[in-house]
């Protein structure tokens, strides 16, 4: 009864992305005892299975070893990687020459460990590591098996504690990791991932011969370029250097029961998810797909990525662009040329007179460029040492490394958010000088700026005090209330632009119906075009409501402290007289829900356009509540909200209902539920209580919306008590989920994805939270890194509601607009 019951629960998802049948077994595989499909053996603690399946879209059999007590199965490595058996006649035995093979119907060797050792007394054994090992038997009881082969060093595209990701530094032999071809097909794909054993030692990802990214080198405890690790890693990895010649990388946890894997996807995205035994859910502690800037030398020589900016590649202070035009179009692998000739190079074209010598300027927080040359333990020698020598063009300093140098061009500097590495860039004394200048100019203009807003505040303040402090008192409250609790000194200006009220006029047409791209509870956006010919979007705050000064403080102090390219950006504001406005960089193609409703544009829309927006959304969202330093809630996440770019790539947009979370902070209530109807989990909807769990229930509702091309909060023609959510529920129980999907979509090849999809739709939309998945689980889900899917429970209100007014159990009065219904509860009274 229970395989019969384990059978039944898997053919529920037959189309998710593993197909696998179960027959339980010893650990050992002798000649004869042996594993016919659809058998398997479990490591003698239970901890992992050896077995026969087969991937997702695909009936071809495989070998396989995954974790055995967790229900959400994932493959880690795979024997017949490039040689399938093409039915279910496969074995799995030791051969008379003793090696271990995989035979087809036919008698046929797919695969063989392929060593010399004696057939009689071969044995192969799963241990409790997940390492499949061959060993030979001693006919001597008082001598230990000998190991001929391990599963271990042949890795496929993961790494699990213990194994050795390494390098031979005599022969240059290389243990590495290599993508599946695709998430159908295990044989090996175009990336590769290996530690390179370089002045300081680094782990590169390939995609074919390329570098595709680098981990920046090793300081003893984490990679310099990658500064979660911080928080992440440490203490896991150890790079060791043994006297066989091998530098090897590997990982170990001090509890056996923690799982956690490093993992290189067919589309060469890095990520290291781990199990949570809470959730039940792999989660994703850190992933290379947050920016483009993760790509290797993304702006060339001598120029630095940062996502936080826009352009993301700038050249390093001293550089100007080598080929300005290229620059200007968004091409910048040509890189960076410097502004003045430095000391040196002066002297070699004969110059007469050196001049001043040359300096340094800073960078900090950056991933240090490649191939670091070690120069000294000391840090006060770095300086020094690069500064007489004539090849050093920037140094580092890291405690756990030292001092390092670069000579050459400086390739793949990028500048981190989180805490990164100080570099020192070697620039002409013309530079420092013009540093300098700059310096006292920004002086003097922080000082006037200052005057200039004392004497404004003053005024102001005399002007509210003869308005009878009406005024006064609403933005005392709303400042106050703000649900972030702050104000605009948290906000960071830096990087914005302070606009003036006649110049968004004049780029709006002083603000016309006819530039207006839509209309939403706090105030209108209007396109615009500045002087300079720059089209922007602009945001007109309300000033009718205390919500629209909230929602500009709350706006400002989310969006300037975040960037992400699925984040809408934000270049600059405006405060003068009653006027609040937002300044964004402009998306041609509007909201999503322009093009899902609209009979027409959606047409627009195939299905690998819509995943590419279901994908782009859950990196938002990710970033959001888990990568980026703060963790932040929408709270009003729907598809008017999600902007398109020019190539159709999604943008979240709209924070000035969002939450920051700090600390160990996972949920909050309020008193001012704030969102919009038919997106709006039930506990924040009913009681106010909000966390990623609400985001994940409003992402789970666009989800099914991309896919059925119908809103949530539209009437449906089956039938007119419905919501999409009671529909797709409806469908699922009647085993039709692809009724659901928009017509417009051509199904094809596609189906199981889009299956799938519903699947996490609903999954997303449970009643309870904790029955809904992380951010992190979404995207392993729609990506088939989790596969077997659970199935869903019924969703949370699958009937319409209606938009009477009504009274909340908090006591909070309700107003709804008509369709797109946004709700804005004040505080009780």
């Amino acid at each position: 009864m229970i395989l019969l019951r384990k059978i039944r629960v898997f053919s529920l998802f037959i189309l998710s992305h593993y197909a696998v049948k179960f027959c339980i077994g010893g650990d050992v595989i002798t000649a004869s005892e042996y594993i016919q499909d659809p058998g398997s053996i479990i490591s003698s603690g239970g901890l992992y299975r050896l077995g026969f399946f087969s991937p997702n879209g695909t009936t071809n059999r495989y070998v396989g070893i995954w974790h055995n007590k967790i229900p959400v199965f994932n493959v880690f490595w795979v024997a017949n990687r490039e040689n399938p058996v093409l039915d279910s006649s496969g074995v799995m035995t030791i051969s008379d020459a003793g090696n271990l093979v995989i035979l087809n119907g036919k008698k046929q060797v797919l695969w063989s460990t392929n060593v010399s050792t004696s057939g009689a007394n071969a044995k192969a054994q799963l241990l409790d590591t997940g390492n499949l090992i061959l060993q030979k038997q001693s006919s001597n009881m008082s001598t230990n098996d000998t190991t001929a082969w391990e599963s271990f060093q042949i890795m496929c595209d993961t790494q699990i504690a213990k194994m050795k990701l390494s390098t031979n530094l005599r022969t240059n032999e290389k243990q590495v990791l290599t993508s599946w071809k695709s998430p159908s097909d295990p044989s090996i794909g175009s990336f590769s991932i290996s530690l390179e054993p370089l002045n300081i030692p680094e782990v590169f990802l390939w995609n074919g011969t390329t570098l595709y990214w680098r981990s920046g080198p090793w300081n003893g405890k984490v990679f310099l370029g990658i500064p979660e690790m911080e928080s992440v890693y440490v203490d896991r990895y150890t790079l060791v250097d043994d006297k066989e010649g091998y530098v090897y990388l590997t990982y170990s946890f001090a509890e056996v029961s923690y799982l956690s894997y490093f993992f290189v996807r067919s589309n060469g995205e890095l990520l290291q998810p781990f199990w949570d035994e809470n959730d039940k859910w792999w989660r994703i502690d850190w992933s290379t797909r947050a920016s483009d800037c993760y790509v290797y030398g993304k702006c060339g020589p001598f120029g630095y990525c940062d996502a936080k900016k826009s352009p993301i590649c700038s050249c390093l202070r001293g550089f100007e662009p080598k080929k300005v035009e290229e620059w200007s179009r968004g091409n910048w692998s040509s890189g960076c040329i410097q502004k003045s000739l430095l000391q040196c190079d002066r002297l070699k074209n004969g110059s007469t007179k050196a001049g001043k010598i040359d300096g340094f300027v800073k960078l900090e927080n950056v991933k240090v460029p490649n191939y670091a040359i070690w120069l000294s333990p000391l840090e006060d020698k770095c300086r020094e040492q690069c500064l007489s020598n004539c090849s050093c063009a920037a140094y580092a300093y890291d405690a756990g490394v030292g001092c390092m140098y670069w000579s050459g061009d400086l390739i793949d500097v990028q500048k981190f958010s989180y805490p990164g590495t100080t570099l020192y860039v070697r620039v002409a004394h013309t530079e420092l000088e013009g540093k300098r200048d700059l310096r006292a100019i920004i002086a003097i203009a922080v000082v006037v700026a200052t005057v200039i807003f004392s004497i404004g505040t003053f005024f102001a303040w005399q002007k509210s005090k003869k308005r009878g402090g009406k005024d006064g008192e609403q933005f005392s409250k709303a400042s106050s209330e703000n649900m972030l609790g702050g104000s605009l000194s948290k906000v960071n200006l830096q990087e914005l632009v302070l606009y003036k009220l006649e110049e968004l006029a004049a780029a709006t047409s002083n603000f016309s119906d006819a530039n207006k791209l839509g209309e939403g509870g706090f105030g209108a956006v209007y396109r615009g075009r500045l002087l300079n010919g720059k089209e922007i979007a602009v945001k007109r705050l309300s000033g009718a409501s205390g919500q629209g000064l909230r929602e500009f403080i709350n706006e400002m102090e989310v969006i300037s402290k975040v960037q992400h390219r699925n984040l809408v950006r934000l270049l600059g504001c405006c405060a003068e007289q009653d006027e609040k406005l937002l300044i964004y960089e402009f998306m041609p193609n509007k909201g999503l829900d322009a093009f899902l409703f609209d009979p027409l544009k959606r047409e627009q829309l195939d299905w690998r356009r819509r995943f590419n927006i279901i994908d782009g959304i859950c990196r938002g969202l990710l970033y959001l509540h888990r990568d980026s330093r703060l963790r932040i809630i929408h709270r009003d996440l729907k598809t008017s909200n999600i902007l398109l770019d020019e190539e159709l790539n999604p943008r979240i947009s709209d924070f000035g209902t969002a939450r920051i979370f700090g600390g160990k902070e996972d949920q909050a209530d309020t008193l001012r539920v704030v969102g919009t109807y038919g997106y709006m989990a039930p506990e924040y909807a009913m009681e106010g209580r909000f966390s990623e769990k609400s985001d994940v229930f409003s992402f789970g509702v666009v989800l099914l919306e991309i896919v059925s091309g119908r809103q949530n909060t539209s009437f449906n023609e089956e039938d007119q008590s419905l919501s999409l959510l009671g529909l797709a529920w409806k469908y699922w129980e009647e085993d039709n989920v692809l009724a659901l999907v928009d017509h417009k979509i051509s199904v094809g090849c596609s189906e199981i994805e889009i299956i799938r999809c519903i699947n996490v739709g609903l999954l997303c939309t449970q009643e309870l939270a904790k029955d809904r998945p992380t951010i992190s689980t979404v995207i392993s889900m729609i990506s088939n890194e989790i596969v077997g899917l659970p199935r869903p429970n019924k969703p949370a209100f699958p009937e319409r509601q209606t938009t009477t007014d009504t009274d909340s159990s908090r006591q909070s009065q309700k107003k709804y607009s008509a369709n797109n219904v946004t709700i804005t509860a004040l505080e009780g009274r």
